[in-house]
């Protein structure tokens, strides 16, 4: 049986658009072994993975003795190694463990000491999108040319979700369409203004619409407005009240989900719901690269190159973005489909 691990230890987004190299390598390679070494906050989110056989939690493994560290590895009894998210201690580990093909790209300089088979691959500039990026670092060990981005979606495998609490379960209406608004992104990416936010709540009726909003203590703290408005006309607040495997139990029960680019939107585009993302149109931030890949996902965006909305500076070109447009897309949800 061939062994492959592939390692992305960065953001919930990025580790969901890494999952379908799992299930392309499954269909590629039938009978191989995926194991996936992952940051120990995004661990529920690649378990949940049809196509991942274990799961490796970096934060412990780095604490362990270097000579811990490489018996783990060779325990694991690995073919070969993807450094998708490259760091210099996993591909010194790897290479110290003596994993027979170890691929990284060409473009970092310790992977030619670490690495023997080199992709010539460059994220920061390519027009692809982040999960053909991915597929592209198999190269060395398929023949085969990487799916389109629209067939991406069946290869996410997230069907072993984790059971959704009770006391969550009683914030979802049954009589109601249940969306998720997730405002924040923890400074990945550009965000709507918390008052286009207000305005856009105020255009959704609330005998349709039970408003749930998501994020971190931190973050609800930043958006205390917002989510006193959704309480006060009968939706949810949750900022800081989900850990991320109730969180994705909770994406999977409702029904549809709003945010800028972030890991929520990804996780809903992946299990198949309702998604919008808001963009601005700022390389490398933009839809083209980051946009959510869901059978039912879609984004907006001004359709411009914009390099002024950066190093911190308020977006124009997100808060383009009108609440009018953005009720539009998700009122078109409550129509048969």
């Amino acid at each position: 049986m061939t062994t492959i691990l592939l390692s992305r230890t960065d953001s919930i987004g990025d580790v969901v658009l890494t999952l379908p190299l799992a299930g392309w390598l499954k269909e590629r390679l039938p009978g191989c072994r995926i194991v996936f070494l992952c940051a120990a906050y995004t661990q529920a989110i690649v378990e949940s993975s049809a196509h991942v056989d274990e799961v490796v939690n970096w934060n412990t493994l780095e604490k362990l003795p270097e000579h811990e560290q490489v018996r783990y590895f060779q325990a694991l009894a690995i073919d070969t190694i993807i450094h998708i998210f490259p760091r210099p201690a996993i591909a010194r580990l790897a290479q110290k463990a003596g994993i027979p093909k170890r691929i990284g790209t060409r473009n970092r300089l310790y992977h030619w000491l670490t690495c023997n088979h080199l992709v010539p691959l460059s994220r920061k500039n390519s027009p692809l999108h982040e999960a053909e990026l991915n597929l592209g670092l198999v190269r060395p060990i398929t023949d085969s040319s990487s799916p389109l981005l629209r067939d991406i979606p069946r290869y996410y495998g997230l069907t072993q979700l984790p059971d959704l609490p009770e006391r969550l379960g009683d914030v979802l209406d049954s009589a109601r369409f249940n969306l998720i608004i997730h405002p924040k992104s923890q400074g990945s990416a550009p965000e709507w203004q918390e008052e286009r936010y207000r305005q856009l709540c105020r255009l959704l009726p609330a005998e349709r619409f039970n408003i749930i909003v998501t994020g971190t203590k931190a973050e609800g703290e930043k958006i205390r407005h917002l989510r006193q408005e959704i309480v006060k006309f009968g939706g949810q607040d949750l900022t800081g009240a989900t850990t991320l495997a109730e969180l994705l139990a909770l994406v999977a029960n409702a029904d549809g989900l709003l945010a800028s680019s972030t890991g929520p939107l990804h996780i809903a585009s992946a299990l198949g719901k309702n998604t919008l993302g808001l963009f601005a149109p700022i390389r490398p931030m933009h839809p083209a690269r980051w946009k959510p890949i869901g059978t039912k996902a879609t984004v907006l965006s001004l359709e411009k190159n914009c390099r002024a909305c950066t190093g911190g500076k308020p977006c124009v070109c997100i808060d383009a973005l009108t609440p009018e447009a953005v009720a539009a897309v998700i009122q078109s949800w409550l129509e048969p489909q």
